[in-house]
């Protein structure tokens, strides 16, 4: 089943920034949604004047009873609930993996109670973490590299979650598909992500130093490390193409071939904030991924085509980065 019009869906973790875009895209598109979501790290605002046309549950995708309850009368459930955010991968492995599996779990009993038809998973690139191929195909093995080091709770409790979607729990909806996102960028989405850091950083650097001045700026190892970021309109532009075109069991990639190293990116932040920067180079996170390119044909060939930029869109989010910056300073939920 592919999502039809006036489609009753259910966003789980639908205040998160790409749970907000979704929802957005979603009620422009004519459908109906219900979220789910517990706020702590989603936020509410994402949605503006959209509250008012869509049902919020606060609850957390743990809870089996506000998960069923959320099903009722579904067509379809995305599934975003998840803690994300490379720190917390280190300091709080076992919430990552208690939240992403359990969590899976009670959204395929939830399903089952109610015979949602279709479901849609959003998975991760860190399921597969080092590709020997790049660009990296969907059909590449899964890997966790070191299951001592808790920066994989992350991916391997994506990559369980992928494996309970695909094989059922009891029940399997209809149609189930899998995206797995790479590096997707836009503004307000949060403050534990690569170009937010850096964007603040450059900016907090820039107020100690004069105007024209190169501004000193430390990161995390070498830059030599490479990404490939979308912009979040594209990337909903990709969701919403799997949800409607997708096959059954499909896993899809979305992302861009753009492929930067993370000093590119630097330097491409600091020319957004009219500033240049040196950058100071440090020590490596055991773990950390050298590489990472999508190969985006599978979904090309349902009709997607990516067009912002990184130059333009990484502007854009290092301007409202300066100037939200009194947002990072609100707790951005307790994870204990």
């Amino acid at each position: 089943m592919t999502l039809q019009n006036n489609s009753r869906v259910l966003v789980t973790g639908g205040t998160g920034f790409l749970g907000a875009a979704l929802v957005r895209a979603l009620v422009t598109a004519g459908h109906r949604v219900r979220i789910l979501d517990n706020n702590l790290r989603g936020k509410p605002r994402r949605l503006g004047e959209l509250l008012s046309e869509v049902e919020l549950i606060e609850a957390d995708i743990r809870d089996s009873e506000a998960v069923a309850n959320a099903c009722r009368d579904i067509d379809t459930v995305a599934h975003l609930a998840f803690i994300n955010g490379t720190e917390t991968f280190y300091s709080q492995p076992g919430l990552v993996m208690d939240v992403g599996v359990r969590g899976m779990l009670t959204v395929l009993d939830g399903c089952a109670k109610h015979s949602v038809a279709s479901m849609m998973l959003m998975s991760s690139s860190e399921v597969y973490q080092r590709a020997d191929l790049v660009p990296t195909p969907e059909d590449v093995p899964l890997v966790i590299p070191d299951p001592r080091n808790p920066r994989y709770s992350y991916g391997g409790a994506k990559a369980i979650s992928e494996l309970l979607a695909l094989h059922g729990h009891g029940y399997r909806p209809a149609a189930v598909r899998i995206v797995r996102p790479h590096n997707v960028y836009g503004p307000d989405m949060g403050f534990k992500h690569v170009i937010p850091q850096l964007s603040m950083r450059i900016s907090d650097l820039a107020e100690t130093h004069e105007t024209g001045e190169i501004v000193p700026l430390p990161i995390r190892g070498d830059g030599r490390q490479t990404r490939a970021f979308v912009h979040v309109d594209d990337f909903t532009d990709g969701l919403l193409l799997v949800m409607q075109r997708g096959e059954d069991s499909g896993i899809y990639h979305i992302g861009t071939r753009e492929e930067v190293t993370i000093a590119d990116l630097a330097h491409r932040i600091a020319a957004g904030l009219d500033r240049e920067v040196e950058l100071i180079p440090s020590e490596m996170p055991v773990g950390e991924t050298d590489r990472r390119c999508p190969d985006i044909g599978k979904l090309e060939s349902l009709g997607y085509q990516p067009t912002r930029t990184l130059s333009v869109g990484v502007t854009e989010v290092a301007r409202w980065y300066r100037d939200n910056r009194h947002l990072h300073t609100q707790n951005e939920g307790d994870l204990s």
